[in-house]
């Protein structure tokens, strides 16, 4: 996505034009290569330190502990493919596609290019009714549109969606997998698609191989369960925090870009751990506004962006982790018991 794309009909354009030029101004749009060759070169060392003590400690339940460890990496591989994504590391489509294509395919087992077309229609309308993907998420309802059309079991889980919500992340690694396949094998617009399929092949055989071959049969199948469980549990705790339980914007409201990104995000308080432990996603509202901001710069850019949305009255929320966790089970828990509205809408 380009930070530059807006929706001047409301509010005027003026606006973020002139937080963009304070921010480029500050240099923060300028790439980061330094960071990124030692968050990479970290990154890699740690996968194959990981397979290592795999492959070292041989048939063993302590393997389970492993799993754990791997589905850090492997997460910690999806947020490098998610800056590569946003083009936050090269200026080059094609350096940071292959990137991503790397860290996504190879390394993750999800498909890069299936998941930046969803990504980027997420980003063009957060939080949008008809438009956004991230909010039609089955069997979950985020707004009681979709809640009434739930019936029999779905109605069930809705119901009660907001207990079942981090037990169904355990289920998303999976489901992040199957999705990839299916697109891969489906008749989508997938760039590379031949590569996307081999790198998606390779990962699938080294990874099951490894286990199968290293494993008893109980120990391979627990172990996978444990690694995928982990693996959806975490990616989903780092992106529930970033809109679940902000406004839903209806989808022909007009709100203009700047206002549309700040006021449907959510920013998560707290130091270089939970910057590294949510991939810079906790600086939410300001990589809504500039996706092609590279990571570290993020931090830089909030004091700005704050000062900036004070001056203009525009609502800029930030939390601790365990309230954004509260405040998206409390919106689920609204919508499954019929307490909520259709649509709350910019305020």
């Amino acid at each position: 996505m380009s930070d530059a794309i807006l929706d001047t009909e409301r509010h005027g354009g003026s606006e973020y034009a002139v937080l963009s030029r304070q921010i480029r101004g500050a240099g923060l749009l300028d790439r980061r290569r330094g960071y990124y060759a030692l968050r990479i070169g970290a990154l890699g060392a740690c996968y194959v330190g990981t397979w290592t003590l795999f492959g070292w400690l041989g048939e063993s339940w302590w393997q389970l502990g492993v799993a754990a460890v791997l589905a850090v990496v492997f997460a910690q591989a999806g947020f490098i493919g998610h800056d590569a994504g946003h083009r936050q590391i090269f200026r080059s489509r094609r350096a940071n596609d292959l990137v991503g294509l790397i860290h996504g395919n190879l390394l993750l087992g999800i498909s890069y290019g299936w998941w930046v077309d969803k990504h980027n229609r997420h980003h063009a309308h957060p939080n949008t009714e008809g438009r956004d993907p991230d909010i039609v998420v089955r069997p979950l309802s985020f707004t009681a549109r979709q809640a009434r059309q739930q019936r029999g079991l779905g109605a069930l889980v809705v119901r009660y969606q907001a207990y079942l919500f981090f037990p169904l992340l355990l289920l998303e690694g999976l489901h992040l997998h199957a999705n990839s396949v299916r697109a891969v094998l489906g008749r989508g617009g997938i760039k590379r698609r031949p590569a996307e399929a081999a790198l998606l092949a390779l990962h699938t055989a080294g990874y099951l191989g490894a286990v199968v071959l290293v494993l008893s049969p109980v120990q391979a199948v627990a172990f996978v369960l444990v690694n995928q469980g982990l693996l959806g549990l975490y990616l989903g705790s780092a992106f529930a925090p970033n809109h679940k339980g902000m406004p839903i914007l209806g989808a022909d409201d007009r709100v203009d870009y700047l206002r549309r990104q700040v006021l449907t995000s959510r920013n998560v308080r707290g130091g270089w751990f939970v910057d590294a432990l949510l991939g810079g996603l906790n600086y939410q509202i300001e990589h809504h506004l500039f996706p092609s901001m590279p990571r570290p710069n993020l931090r830089r850019a909030q004091p700005l962006v704050r000062r900036f949305c004070a001056e203009h009255d525009i609502s800029y929320h930030e939390t601790t982790l365990l309230r954004s966790w509260a405040q998206a089970l409390t919106h689920l828990d609204a919508v499954g018991s019929g307490r909520s509205a259709d649509s709350t809408g910019p305020s």
